[in-house]
C-alpha cells in the first residue's frame, strides 16, 4: 500500500516532517506603546532610587526640644529627644552624640517646642553670675530702639529729664548693661527687657528705671 493518498481533487496529500516545515513561523507584533511604556516605567524607577539614596544619606540624629525650653533655665534630661532629620547643614544641628554635653547647660534663649537646637541655643555660664544682678524694665516704643533687641545686646540706659524740665548739662547718666531677656507684656504691649548688670550699679538702675524717665540706647553689634 503506497505512503501517498490521493485527493479527490488530485493533489497529493503529503504527510510526515516535510509538510511540517512547510508552514511558516507565526510573526511578533511591536507595540511602540509597550515599549516605552517600559522605558519610562524603568526611568523612573531609577529616579525614585535615587531620591531614596540621597534621602538616606542626608538624614542625621540630632536634638530637639520635646517641650518648649524658657530661656535661662537648666536643660534636664527629659527636655530633649533624639529624632532622624534630613537637615540643611547650614543650620548645624547638635548631634544626637553631644547629648550628654547638652544636659545641664542654661538654654541662651527660648526654645519652642519641636525646635532643633544648635550650638547657640545653650550656654554653660550661670545668669546673673557671682557679682550680678538682673534687673527688669518695660519700655514703650519712645523709649526703646527701633531694631529688635537681642540677647546679647550690649545697650546703655539712659537717664532722661522729666517732661517740661530743662536739658541736663554735660553728658546725661547712664548705665552700662547687657540683654539677657526680651518679651512683650500680655497685658500692656510693653518690650520688657532684662538686662544684666554689676551687682553695684543695681540698685541706681532700678531707681532711675522707677522715675520711667529713661531712654534705652542699642550699641554696636560687631564682636
Amino acid at each position: 500500500m503506497s505512503s501517498a493518498a490521493t485527493r479527490v481533487d488530485g493533489a497529493l496529500n503529503q504527510e510526515g516532517p516535510a509538510a511540517t516545515a512547510l508552514v511558516p513561523p507565526p510573526k511578533l507584533r511591536r507595540r511602540p506603546a509597550l515599549v516605552a511604556a517600559a522605558i519610562g516605567a524603568i526611568c523612573i524607577g531609577a529616579l525614585l532610587a535615587g531620591w531614596a539614596w540621597t534621602a538616606t544619606t542626608n538624614t542625621q540624629e540630632v536634638l530637639v526640644a520635646r517641650h518648649s525650653i524658657e530661656r535661662g533655665s537648666v536643660i534636664e534630661a527629659d527636655d530633649l529627644a533624639r529624632v532622624q532629620l534630613s537637615a540643611d547643614p547650614a543650620l548645624k544641628p547638635v548631634p544626637a552624640s553631644e547629648f550628654d554635653r547638652v544636659v545641664g547647660q542654661r538654654a541662651a534663649m527660648d526654645i519652642s517646642s519641636g525646635g532643633m537646637l544648635t550650638p547657640g541655643a545653650f550656654a554653660a555660664e550661670v545668669v546673673p553670675g557671682a557679682g550680678e544682678s538682673v534687673v527688669g524694665v518695660a519700655l514703650t516704643p519712645a523709649q526703646a530702639p527701633g531694631l529688635a533687641l537681642r540677647y546679647g545686646d550690649q545697650v546703655r540706659v539712659v537717664a532722661t529729664p522729666s517732661q517740661g524740665d530743662d536739658l541736663p548739662a554735660g553728658t546725661p547718666l547712664s548705665n552700662d548693661a547687657t540683654i539677657v531677656g526680651v518679651h512683650t507684656s500680655e497685658d500692656t504691649g510693653q518690650t520688657v527687657v532684662d538686662l544684666l548688670v554689676p551687682k553695684a550699679d543695681a540698685a541706681v538702675l532700678a531707681t532711675r528705671i522707677a522715675t520711667g524717665n529713661i531712654a534705652l540706647i542699642l550699641d554696636s553689634r560687631e564682636r
